[in-house]
């Protein structure tokens, strides 16, 4: 199991470091000057070389490359020279010295994904540290409504095949899978926000956090994570609805199943102590990429319904062409999705000790 876990981790890391390529490659490569973009209209020649020099922006690209790199290492080598690049300073990197040669000290520190162009200096890891737990709630709260509604709708599915009730199943996956999220959010802010804001309480827009009233302080709302985990949950819905219902009928047809039949134990015996477990393999598969996905698929809910959260910020990073912040919630999200393979993997070898 631990020579399987290192040889996982290392295609995670090979995985991370053609992500981290390709980003830098591709927004390095778009027009413009991330100096000029840093000081938009007030910027003057002092200045732009002043910035250049600071960020590194006036090296050659492959420099520019290898300093990205070191920042993002959690292994690092700086230089004791203040006017290079990689000079340590507290304030920018938050670091253990480990050795010392010449001049060059290997630390160990936090990823550092530099500052914001365009919040006044303020850290990319701050700004995604404020809004991602908001929207891991939020696919949180998704993909247990997804989970829980689609293997209960998944497991009736199944007891009933080809009956009407079947079909009207059926149709309830199609429609969750094939109808856009984004068309899915209007559609309910619309409804259950405005048309029927009467009867729901509900509210178009909204946030985990809100503001007092009265201005001294904030509050949690949940009633806000409502609209918009439903919505983000019909894709992975309808998805668990047809693998749950498929993979228990594939289960049913097993000789263990004709035993446990023939013992006289009901169908509720039977799906809770023998088909269940085994049936919830490709359910787990699934949920695993759904979850990560939802990271990055909730920019368009996020946006519609003003969650302050990581879609929502990319979203306004890239009408500001915020570079940094944009580059770095990629990375997140990306490390986000390897991470949760290796333990969906860990998951599976437990469903299914044959695999592992």
């Amino acid at each position: 199991m631990i020579r399987y876990l290192l040889n996982k981790m290392g295609y995670a890391l090979l995985t991370l470091f053609g992500v981290i390529t390709v980003i830098f490659v591709l927004f390095t490569i778009l027009p413009g000057d991330p100096a000029r973009m840093m000081l938009d209209q007030n910027e003057n020649s002092e200045q732009l070389a002043i910035v250049k020099k600071k960020y590194g922006f006036d090296k050659p690209i492959s420099t520019q490359y290898l300093y990205y790199l070191n920042d993002l290492s959690p292994i690092s080598f700086h230089s004791s020279n203040p006017e290079d690049y990689t000079f340590l300073t507290e304030g920018k990197y938050n670091a253990f010295h480990l050795v010392k040669l010449g001049n060059t000290t290997t630390v160990l520190k936090t990823p550092y994904l530099r500052e914001s162009f365009q919040k006044s200096g303020k850290k990319v890891t701050d700004v995604i540290g404020n809004t991602l737990p908001n929207t891991f709630i939020l696919a949180l709260f998704a993909i247990v409504i997804a989970i829980v509604i689609g293997v209960l709708l998944g497991i009736i599915s199944a007891l009933y095949k080809d009956t009407w009730l079947d079909r009207i199943i059926a149709l309830i996956s199609t429609l969750g899978m094939s109808i856009p999220s984004f068309f899915s959010a209007i559609l309910f802010a619309w409804l259950f926000g405005f048309v029927w804001h009467h009867f729901t309480r509900l509210n178009m827009t909204g946030s985990l956090y809100e503001v007092d009233d009265f201005g001294e302080g904030s509050y949690i709302q949940w009633k806000n994570i409502i609209l918009p985990a439903i919505v983000l949950g019909i894709r992975p819905l309808g998805v668990v609805i047809q693998l749950m219902r498929n993979s228990l009928l594939e289960t049913f047809g097993q000789d263990y199943i004709r035993t446990a039949k023939a013992k006289g134990l009901n169908s509720y015996q039977i799906i809770k102590n023998h088909a269940l477990k085994n049936s919830l393999n490709p359910v787990v598969t699934a949920i695993s990429g759904w979850f990560a996905s939802m990271l990055a698929g909730a920019v368009f809910v996020e946006y519609i319904f003003g969650w302050n959260g990581l879609g929502k910020e990319i979203v306004e990073a890239l009408n500001n062409l915020d570079l940094p912040v944009i580059m770095g919630s990629v990375i997140v999200i990306a490390t986000t999705f390897v991470v949760i393979n290796i333990l969906v993997d860990l998951v599976y070898a437990y469903l299914d000790p044959k695999s592992g």
